[in-house]
């Protein structure tokens, strides 16, 4: 028996997505992506990816929070819910995660970037987007490289090789695993990077995660508003940089959103950041280009002015700026409004530990995931929720507050009812208590209420 596919019964499509959905096409995101991706699809041979499809797969992979391409595409396979989000219809299949991955190598990063502004123009048009007060902030991300698979940068030898070669030269011929334990427990410097690097990641770093623990890493830095919460750039740069120095790039990166979403606004002209970003020549340059710092200041004694004027007055006048009655309560935002992204974007998210290798395929999705942060705000602002997972939580909250409403009426009617019986006469109240049945030649008594 033939059954048309037109005729086969199709469930619900989610209401998140339906909506996301709605949004997207109503400002013509495909034609949009399209019209951005025309130059790296041939007019011959097979048919590749859309972009739109791509771009909203990598939207599923922040709102479901699948960490790799792999679960991405399974997760697309398994819900029609999602399949509708992708607008595929029976029989067609969604694509496997080799073509998702194609697609990303395929599409640079200049076309991931210009999606980004894209989405976030859309919060800018809803007012999300004031660009004139960001907060910057940054975190560690675990890469997809085993750090006992470092090599030398100038003999390429192995971590093991290297430490064999120094128990030989020490005068132990065939060292143990304890020997080399022992050898390598003593030296210093030994995870510099200096020295070591990983062969198949060059840009993952030796550094110290969040948990204590020591691993090959990448940094990425948010710039976000601070009074909307809406994150205007991010970038991922190397792990064992310091904060005042990767805080140039990220701030180029936010002014220039914010110049492209809000051209008519007087742009970026306030910083809120941590300790980390404390610097001498970081508060000078802010300065120059005319921004006001708000940057908690380290406790680092009495200090030496000579021959140092021009940093002695920016610290001073930032140091004014964090006791006032403003600075604190920016100082409070930030720390609102930065921890809440990285909660999202890297743990429910699912990228604290990521599964592509260099700095230019991480911010590709990344992008891509930030947007879907954003998109989730304007979502809020529509229909109360900004995560699928958020619709499902709205549903338990109403039936938990039914429930709860029910609890109460049940125990009002009950204490109403106890006060009733309590303002009756005490022989109406044993009266109506206390009934004596005769049976037989039995008498046997009961309880009646009032």
């Amino acid at each position: 028996m033939w059954v048309a596919t037109q005729d086969l019964p199709r469930s619900a499509a989610h209401p998140f997505y339906a909506q996301l959905n709605q949004i997207l096409d109503q400002h013509d995101f495909d034609g949009f992506v399209e019209g951005l991706c025309e130059r790296f699809y041939a007019d011959d041979g097979r048919p590749g990816l859309p972009p739109g499809r791509y771009f909203r797969l990598l939207l599923i992979g922040y709102f479901e929070g699948l960490d790799a391409e792999r679960a991405i595409a399974w997760r697309a396979a398994d819900s029609f819910a999602l399949r509708e989000f992708l607008g595929l219809v029976l029989p067609e299949a969604p694509p496997d995660h080799s073509t998702i991955s194609r697609t990303r190598r395929l599409i640079d990063l200049e076309t991931h970037e210009a999606v980004f502004t894209w989405m976030l123009q859309r919060l800018a048009d809803t007012g999300l987007v004031k660009g004139k007060t960001v907060g910057i902030d940054a975190t560690t991300l675990e890469a997809n490289a085993a750090l006992r698979s470092i090599v030398r940068h100038d003999t390429g030898e192995s971590y093991q090789a290297f430490l064999t070669k120094l128990a030989q030269a020490s005068g132990i011929e065939t060292p143990t695993r304890a020997d080399l334990a022992r050898i390598d427990r003593k030296r210093k410097k030994k995870g510099s990077n200096d020295d070591w690097m990983h062969p198949h990641d060059p840009d993952a770093k030796i550094t110290k995660m969040k948990d204590g623990r020591t691993h090959l890493a990448h940094k990425a830095e948010h710039a976000v508003d601070l009074e909307t919460g809406a994150i205007v750039g991010v970038t991922v740069q190397d792990a064992d940089d310091g904060d005042a120095e990767t805080s140039v790039e990220t701030l180029i990166t936010a002014a220039e959103q914010i110049e492209a979403v809000l051209p008519e606004a007087d742009g970026l002209q306030e910083v809120v950041g941590d300790k980390g970003y404390h610097s001498n020549q970081s508060l000078v340059d802010l300065e120059a280009v005319g921004v006001r710092s708000y940057i908690s200041e380290p406790d680092r004694g009495r200090r030496n002015w000579t021959n140092k004027r021009e940093a002695r007055a920016a610290v001073y006048r930032n140091r004014r700026r964090i006791r006032g009655p403003r600075g604190l309560r920016l100082l409070r935002l930030r720390g609102e409004h930065l921890e809440r992204p990285f909660a999202h974007l890297y743990e429910t998210g699912g990228l604290r530990r990521v599964h592509l290798r260099g700095h230019t395929n991480i911010l590709k999705r990344l992008l891509i995931h930030t947007g879907g942060f954003n998109l989730g705000l304007l979502m809020r602002q529509l229909i109360g929720v900004g995560t699928p997972r958020g619709l499902q939580g709205r549903l338990r909250m109403v039936v938990t507050a039914l429930l709860a409403l029910i609890g109460s009426l049940s125990e009002l009617v009950r204490h109403h009812r106890w006060s009733v019986r309590e303002s009756l006469p005490l022989t109406r109240r044993l009266r109506a208590r206390v009934g004596i049945v005769h049976i037989g030649a039995r008498e046997m008594a009961f309880t009646t209420g009032c």
